[in-house]
């Protein structure tokens, strides 16, 4: 599957694909007429000689508004494996995380540097930092990816969490145990915890972003007194329908479990899911579909205004992980300095560009590019830099569209400490500090 011709079978694959659209929704799918029971989840025999398996995401026990299950009808059950055994863990880290301390300062990243040929999704997993413990379930990872070819032969599942993946460069043809899903650049993809799936490309190469949830799962934001609309739409995510591989060959697949990668050689495919039904399921989003909600009076919203997915806490309000897009607007606030304002925050901030520019950053190289991105942990102070509150200050304050750039943040209630390799790679912005200098005095009693 690699190569240019691997490319364009999996653009002619992705351009085909069909949906079942409603985050949260029960779905069901079936790839075969008569695969799926009907009345009963677990039938003496299953239809088509299927072996019926329930993937719980959640405690049976949970809330019903908070379970998260599905009910697979597959070729060959999942037990049907040999030992896992453990293999180098790469560039991949987990919390808690005790390579380095928590950093006050503010960093900042360029790009990841080109990968080596042959460099699949998985090899191509870099992370950054993050915080919590796995085996608590509790916190995030941030972590980055490149890749130059496809993943062949082999197949990755997570225990530790749900990943929510970024493409910034490079469309993506994600192949999961319940179907197909596309994520071209502008888009996100949801995978949940312990879904197996395999990554293609669409292009050369690809890069982007992962948040690893460890913690509850993503779920939309309640709206308030927005009412019953605004920000993300469930309508708008997108969930596969059933596609199966039925092939006898061998196949790794690598399980993440409390922060290790293992690996199983199976003798065959274990994405046979032929049929379907349950929330415990994968999705894709368009960020450009966010429903803006904003000041049409006067000052800057805080940014929680821009939360597309949250995953909840056990304090009502404070996130494990917020997931924000920073999407095509208008501002429109009267005597308003409209770019984000100065700041100190007491959620911990990890921002990453996809496309365009920011507008309360400086771009071009050195600055603030896709690709990039930024940790402003815990009462750190940030905000615009020197040239851009210059800029803000003078402005003429007509409408304007912010339709540039792409911007999105995975903020978290934790500090975000930075892995050994972040910490010291060499594509760390060690001069991010002089964005704020030359910010004059210009108080005048």
């Amino acid at each position: 599957m690699g190569g240019t011709s691997g490319i364009e079978q999996a653009r002619k694959t992705a351009e085909a694909l069909a949906h079942s659209p409603g985050f949260g929704n029960e779905h069901n799918s079936e790839a075969v007429p008569g695969a799926l029971p009907h009345g009963r989840n677990s039938p003496q025999r299953a239809p088509l000689g299927l072996y019926a398996e329930q993937l719980s995401g959640s405690a049976f026990t949970e809330p019903r508004a908070h379970n998260r299950r599905s009910w697979l009808y597959r070729i060959r059950p999942s037990a049907a494996h040999p030992p896992f055994v453990r293999i180098d863990n790469g560039a991949v880290r987990t919390a808690p995380f005790t390579e380095s301390v928590p950093d006050p300062n503010r960093l900042r990243w360029d790009p990841l540097p080109e990968p080596a040929p042959g460099t699949d999704f998985l090899a191509g997993l870099w992370t950054l930092g993050g915080n919590g413990d796995v085996t608590q379930r509790t916190g995030m990872a941030v972590h980055l990816y490149h890749a130059n070819t496809a993943m062949t032969d082999r197949v990755f599942s997570d225990s530790d969490g749900e990943l929510l993946i970024v493409p910034e460069r490079g469309g993506l043809l994600l192949r999961t145990e319940l179907g197909l899903l596309r994520a071209d650049p502008g888009h996100i993809a949801l995978i949940p915890r312990g879904v197996r799936f395999r990554v293609e490309l669409l292009d050369d190469s690809a890069r982007g972003y992962v948040c690893e949830n460890y913690g509850q799962p993503f779920a939309l934001p309640d709206l308030g007194p927005i009412g019953a609309n605004g920000l993300a739409n469930a309508r708008d995510f997108l969930a596969p329908v059933a596609a199966y591989e039925d092939e006898d060959r061998p196949v790794q697949v690598i399980n993440k479990f409390c922060g290790n990668l293992w690996s199983a050689t199976y003798d065959h495919s274990p994405l046979d899911v032929v049929a379907w039904h349950g929330n415990h399921t994968p999705y894709v989003y368009d960020l450009h579909r966010f429903n803006v909600i904003g000041s049409i009076s006067y000052d800057h919203p805080d940014p929680s205004i821009f939360t597309v997915l949250t995953s909840p806490s056990d304090t009502p309000g404070l996130a494990g992980v917020d997931f924000v897009v920073f999407a095509p607007r208008w501002l429109v606030g009267e005597d308003t300095f409209r770019p984000p304002y100065f700041h100190r925050n007491v959620m911990s901030e990890y921002m990453g560009l996809i496309e365009g520019a920011y507008d309360a950053k400086t771009a071009g190289k050195g600055g603030f590019v896709p690709g990039g991105g930024s940790l402003h942990n815990m009462m750190s102070a940030h905000g615009p830099d020197r040239e851009t509150f210059d800029r803000a200050s003078a402005a003429e304050l007509k409408p304007q569209k912010i339709d540039d750039g792409l911007a999105f943040m995975f903020e978290t209630r934790w500090p975000v400490t930075a892995t050994g390799q972040a910490a010291t790679a060499d594509h760390l912005q060690r001069g991010y500090d002089d964005v704020w200098q030359g910010l004059e005095r210009n108080f005048r009693p």
